[in-house]
């Protein structure tokens, strides 16, 4: 069942869009608080995360998963492989193709992730207890699952994968 909320009359007193995107601004912004020693940014931690935990191995890839455009995502590999994070090599099968690697500086790096987004997630939600962490979670998986979010169930199919093999 859809319910309707907004109207015309609430929505510009409504504050629920930028509270959502102020949300996201200052998760990122935590983020290179945490990664700055590290010498990354938040949208590299992005790239590396996908790279290392979802097996995205080409730049088409990771502009799917991160909603970018071939040209940024171009920028954000030069600078990755400046830094000596990743490698890229053209797929044996398909020449036209890109594969990416991470590293073992990458590697290092990513062995790291976890923990440094674990804490920049619990600096931006330990206002929150285990109950409204765990109501959030269900929420904005609702919601994002309602829309359709390919992402968001690409991910989630892959984590219950992942626990199914545990």
């Amino acid at each position: 069942m859809v319910h309707v909320h907004f109207s015309p009359d609430n929505f510009r007193s409504n504050l629920m869009g930028m509270l959502i995107g102020r949300t996201n601004v200052q998760k990122d912004r935590l983020l290179d608080k945490y990664l700055e020693p590290h010498g990354v940014t938040s949208s590299q931690f992005k790239v590396l995360i996908i790279i290392s935990q979802f097996g995205a191995d080409t730049p088409a890839e990771l502009c799917r998963s991160l909603s970018l455009d071939s040209g940024s995502m171009t920028r954000m590999l030069d600078r990755l492989e400046q830094k000596d994070l990743l490698a890229r090599s053209r797929s044996v099968e398909d020449r036209r193709q890109v594969r990416l690697v991470l590293t073992e500086g990458g590697r290092k790096l990513t062995d790291l992730l976890p923990k440094i987004g674990a804490d920049a997630m619990n600096d931006l939600l330990g206002v929150l207890d285990s109950a409204e962490v765990q109501a959030l979670d269900q929420i904005l998986t609702k919601v994002l699952r309602s829309v359709e979010d390919p992402i968001t169930i690409a991910r989630l199919e892959t984590f219950a994968a992942k626990q199914g093999d545990q």
